[in-house]
This record gives structure tokens, C-alpha cells and sequence, in this order.
């Protein structure tokens, strides 16, 4: 490792690369995440090149590590395991990376991977994000218009994607969705973990036939298949009210599956037509979509009945309830389980938009959860333990 030190060729890239930091000012800003995105970018660069031609062996990010927490000692992020992580970091995304400018390209899946990534103009942020500065009369290359969406996403956020996803169009996914949504880290891997990727856009529609453009590619975008309960510990023979009492009881852990822009208006929602009462399941609005969504839930496999008696229920909310800016309203159907063919059959000719989707929760044998004792048992019993103790 110390033969490294000796080398000219090291000492002078050393000696570059230190005042590369300093006069590009990154000491001062460092705190900010999108210059340090691209400090992290440009060097995890430099490491590849340099290891690729250099050839000084395996102690060559030691020692460098160790130069710069030497030269640089109250900036952190330069430790031998994040060396290794820029490094990582960058070979992973410049796969389809071209050095030419974006005008230019002529690779099709590279456009798509750029335009893939939102416009972070419109991004709305907790704490404010500095604009990169860039000469507008400077050609920009592919490389550094997707570095600069990078930028936008923490670097421990990225350390959690390059860890657990290998496929390039899965992590261009997360990174995109936590631009959107502006996700924390805990958010963020939880939507991997529940294997969001696969999950999203999946649901049988009829959104395309009912819904016009943007609109439509939004709904479909919403709906997941299947939706992921897991927070739910419920019997085998669950009944639907049962269900649907203990989403509402888990409402903090509920509207997170659902997505970003779901608000609770309520269960139960009473619907007054002719003189006769119907209550739909769940009614929530989307803020985003600016239209009402009513979630019907069934505890056994589709059945083709189920689309007509949701799909009154939204005729209904739209006739009774939906006001004139909001969009139509859209139905949600969450089955056990479904026939895609059945449930695609069964929207052929129905005019209002509905989606179709299964769900699964932490089922407990029967026998299991009778002995489970109730959460107004285990207050009871909490009670008295507490006035025994006290009274010691």
C-alpha cells in the first residue's frame, strides 16, 4: 500500500484531485446534497479510470482514503467503504451513458433514460435545493443532465438502492419515484422491500376506454396488484367488514400502500337514492388526480357481480356528491384473489372507471387467532396489573 505514496503518477493525481475539491469550492458547500452528488459522481469516475489503467492494486482506495480524511478532515464521506460506493455508484449508472451531448443522441433507451427522470424544476422539497451551476451556453452532455437529476436524491438513499437492486431500469424506478414523492429513506425501503417495482400498474382497468389522457396514465399508475397488508394480522376467514374495520384501524400504515394523494373522507359513506341507503366500503379523495375513489373490498376471488354494484355506487357519487371541477370518479376493487380474463371481461362494456386488484395480509390459522387474546382484553388486563401494583 505505501509503494502507492512513491508513485509519481499517484502523487500527481493527488495533488489534482485535492485541488479540484478546493477551488471548486465544495469544501464550504458540502452539507448541500447536489454538490456532493457530484463530487461523488466525478471521483467515483477518477477511481474507475484510474484502476483501469493505473493498475496500483487492491490498497489503492485505502490509501486514498486516507489522503484525503488527511487533507480534508472535517468533510466527511471519504472512508474506504464510500470510496468504494462511488465508485460502484458510478459504473452502475454509466451503462448507458454517452459523452456526447444530449442534442446528439441517437440511443434510443438512453433518451428514454434520461426523460424517465421528472423535470426537478417542479419538485417540491422540505429543504430547498440549490440549482447546479452550469454555463447555459455550455454543451450538456447525457452524463451530466442525469447526474444533475442525481443530485436531487440523498446519497443515503442511493447507498440503499445500489445495495439492494441490480437492475438498472429498477433503480432508475426508485430514484424517479423518490424525486415525485420526495420520500425518506425508511419510505424509500419499504417500497422495495413490498417489491414496488412489479407491483405498480399492474391492476386490470378499463382507465384507457374511460378516462382521457393524462388522466387515464395517472389512474393506472395508482393502482398496485397486489396491494401488500402485511400490517394486517387477521384469520383465514376474515370476513369484509372485519377488513375493512382494521384498514381504517391502521389508517397511518394503509394510505402509505395506497400511494401518495390518498385522503380519508370516510367508511361506510352513506349514499341516499330514492329512499333507499347504500354505504360504500371506503371513500377517499386523490388530491392529485382531483376526483373521489371508492374502495370496494372482497374477501373471496372476483366475481363478475361485484363490477356492477361498485360501479352504481360510482354513477352515484358522481351524480350526489362530485362537484363540477372534480374529475370523474374512479372505483377500486381489492379481491383475494382473480381471474385477469374474467375481471377483463367483465369492464369490456362498463362506462364508469374501474380497477381491479387482489391484496394480501398476514393470514393466522383459525385456532391461532381465537387464542390471541383481544385489544380490549389486553387493556382490561393491563388495568388491573396496574392497580395491584399500585396498591403494593
Amino acid at each position: 500500500m505505501n509503494e502507492i505514496i512513491k508513485l509519481s503518477e499517484y502523487r500527481d493525481w493527488l495533488r489534482d484531485l485535492k485541488q479540484q475539491i478546493k477551488t471548486g469550492q465544495i469544501k464550504s458547500v458540502l452539507s448541500v446534497n447536489s454538490q456532493m452528488i457530484m463530487l461523488y459522481w466525478d471521483l467515483g469516475k477518477q477511481i474507475v479510470e484510474k484502476q483501469e489503467h493505473a493498475k496500483w492494486g487492491s490498497g489503492f482506495i485505502e490509501q486514498l482514503s486516507k489522503d484525503l480524511q488527511k487533507e480534508f478532515p472535517d468533510m466527511k464521506g471519504f472512508s474506504a467503504y464510500n470510496l468504494r460506493f462511488m465508485r460502484i455508484f458510478y459504473k452502475f449508472y454509466s451503462q448507458l451513458i454517452w459523452e456526447q451531448p444530449v442534442p446528439k443522441l441517437e440511443n434510443q433507451i438512453m433518451n428514454q433514460f434520461v426523460s424517465l427522470l421528472p423535470d426537478t424544476n417542479f419538485i417540491k422539497w422540505e429543504q430547498p435545493v440549490p440549482k447546479l451551476q452550469y454555463s447555459e451556453n455550455q454543451p450538456v452532455t447525457a452524463c451530466e443532465q442525469v447526474v444533475r437529476k442525481f443530485a436531487c436524491v440523498p446519497w443515503g438513499h442511493h447507498l440503499l438502492i445500489l445495495k439492494k437492486i441490480k437492475d438498472l431500469s429498477q433503480a432508475i424506478f426508485y430514484i424517479n419515484k423518490t424525486i415525485e414523492n420526495n420520500w425518506s429513506r425508511a419510505v424509500l425501503e419499504y417500497q422495495i422491500e413490498t417489491n414496488l417495482y412489479d407491483r405498480q400498474g399492474k391492476a386490470v382497468t378499463n382507465f384507457n376506454l374511460t378516462l382521457s389522457a393524462p388522466q387515464s396514465d395517472l389512474a393506472n399508475e395508482m393502482m398496485k396488484d397486489p396491494y401488500n397488508f402485511g400490517f394486517l394480522q387477521m384469520s383465514q376467514k376474515v370476513k369484509e367488514t372485519e377488513l375493512e374495520k382494521a384498514l381504517v384501524q391502521h389508517i397511518s400504515n394503509f394510505l402509505p400502500e395506497l400511494g401518495i394523494g390518498f385522503a380519508y373522507m370516510g367508511r361506510q359513506f352513506t349514499l341516499k337514492v330514492g329512499g333507499d341507503e347504500y354505504r360504500t366500503d371506503l371513500l377517499f379523495y386523490h388530491t392529485r388526480l382531483k376526483c373521489y375513489v371508492i374502495i370496494e373490498l372482497k374477501t373471496k376471488k372476483f366475481e363478475p357481480e361485484f363490477i356492477g354494484k361498485l360501479n352504481f355506487y360510482i354513477s352515484t357519487v358522481n351524480e350526489l356528491v362530485k362537484d363540477n371541477h372534480d374529475k370523474p370518479t374512479i372505483g377500486i376493487l381489492l379481491c383475494k384473489n382473480k381471474n385477469n380474463y374474467a375481471v377483463e371481461f367483465s369492464l369490456k362494456d362498463v362506462n364508469n372507471p374501474i380497477g381491479v386488484s387482489t391484496f394480501h395480509y398476514t393470514e393466522l390459522a383459525d385456532d391461532i387467532k381465537a387464542a390471541l387474546p383481544s385489544v380490549e382484553k389486553l387493556q382490561y388486563e393491563l388495568l388491573n396489573f396496574e392497580d395491584e401494583y399500585g396498591k403494593r
